[in-house]
């Protein structure tokens, strides 16, 4: 899933300011899926959001889609020390089902961001998160590229799903 040139540079200036914080390179120092890292999993769900946004003609609005793209996992703990199952009565403690939470409550602090990416990030993992139901257009987009990339990461152990280049 290629993006045009026009693309990435409309990509790479919604989220130049975020991108830059400390707090969000922080997640290159966290591991997703295999070997690849929270910040470049991020990267690829924002590339295949925007490219299904566009390619499908589907009208999302590009700010909110790419920066509720990009901070949909700034949780930023590793996940895989974070305990393990502890009965029925913890399960909803588990990081599948908190992490949007953690993330959500991370962007509002660090970055303020608006009700409908708040939206996009808390709705991630719906059904999982079965409580938390996509609003909006770009909730669902990025509910389903976050999906299709966490499985081409793992199962086919891709670092790159969007992109073969370091940019946008």
């Amino acid at each position: 899933m290629q993006l045009s040139q026009t693309e990435r540079e409309r990509l790479s200036a919604i989220l130049e300011q975020y991108d830059h914080h400390p707090k969000v390179q922080e997640m290159r120092e966290f591991i997703q899926h295999g070997d690849v890292t929270t910040y470049q999993h991020c990267k690829n769900v924002v590339v295949v959001s925007c490219w299904i946004n566009h390619r499908f003609h589907l009208g999302a609005d590009e700010t909110t889609l790419a920066v509720g793209a990009f901070l949909h996992d700034f949780y930023l703990y590793d996940w895989h020390k974070q305990g393990s199952f502890h009965g029925l009565r913890h399960l909803f403690e588990m990081h599948g089902f908190s992490h949007p939470g953690s993330a959500c409550v991370n962007a509002q602090r660090v970055f303020g961001i608006t009700k409908k990416e708040q939206n996009v990030i808390a709705s991630h993992m719906w059904p999982l998160t079965f409580r938390h139901i996509p609003t909006c257009r770009e909730a669902v987009i990025v509910c389903l590229a976050d999906k299709y990339c966490a499985i081409v990461e793992s199962m086919f152990r891709r670092t790159r799903v969007g992109a073969d280049e370091e940019e946008w």
